[in-house]
């Protein structure tokens, strides 16, 4: 009998709990609609202006990137062409690459797909074998190399695929996710959960690590050493 008592109790205080929050919400909508009434037709012609304009912007701002090159995954010829790609657009993802080296080409397909979504990135890639002095002056010894410059500079790398889970199966979402931890994209998931971690816990200094990482190997060792 004790037990019956308690299972209706707890179903009592669940029952109260869903009321209040339904109870809140209807509180809220009518608060909305309400302030809705209220507003003259001048202040609603405000509103609407105002949700224009931003409209407006947004799609300014989307024409402006896609005239930047933005919106593909494109190949550049020449270092040269990277000082100017990183000059004119906020941020910018560079993926260093080798044709022999097969994980190049599984980075490559998840790029794709990240170039379309994220219009406020830049997406490219460049032949080390066409780059050796940006190559030496990033310190970029293991291919493949993803190079993240925001502003002009470089921030961070993605080096070979350990930040990415170790292996050559991660998802599209896990390297989104990672380019989100540098800020480099706009990632709308959770930084502290990693999708292909979600039942450990991931460390903090990945970044450094990968750093230490960088300058420790040979540039010809490709990322299949790892």
């Amino acid at each position: 009998m004790e037990g019956d008592a308690s299972v209706d109790m707890f179903s009592k205080v669940l029952e109260n709990q869903l009321l209040q929050t339904t109870k809140l919400v209807e509180e809220h909508l009518d608060s909305e609609i309400q302030k809705l009434d209220q507003m003259d037709e001048d202040e609603l012609e405000r509103l609407k202006e105002k949700r224009l304009e931003a409209l407006r912007k947004a799609q300014q701002q989307k024409q402006e990137w896609l005239s930047k090159g933005h919106g593909e995954y494109r190949e550049i010829p020449s270092e040269r062409d990277f000082f100017q790609e990183v000059k004119e657009s906020k941020k910018v993802v560079c993926h260093f690459y080798r044709d022999s080296t097969f994980r190049c080409k599984i980075l490559d397909r998840h790029l794709v797909i990240l170039s379309k979504k994220h219009l406020e990135t830049k997406f490219l890639k460049l032949n080390v074998e066409k780059a050796p002095f940006l190559c030496e002056r990033l310190r970029i010894k293991v291919i493949p190399t993803l190079a993240l410059v925001k502003d002009g500079k470089t921030q961070d790398y993605v080096v070979g695929f350990t930040d990415l889970g170790n292996t050559d199966d991660f998802t599209t979402e896990t390297l989104e996710w990672r380019l989100g931890c540098s800020d480099i994209l706009n990632y709308s998931g959770n930084l502290m959960e990693p999708p292909f971690q979600s039942k450990k816990k991931f460390g903090t200094n990945f970044t450094k690590l990968e750093k230490n990482t960088i300058r420790g190997k040979k540039y010809d060792s490709d990322s299949d050493d790892d």
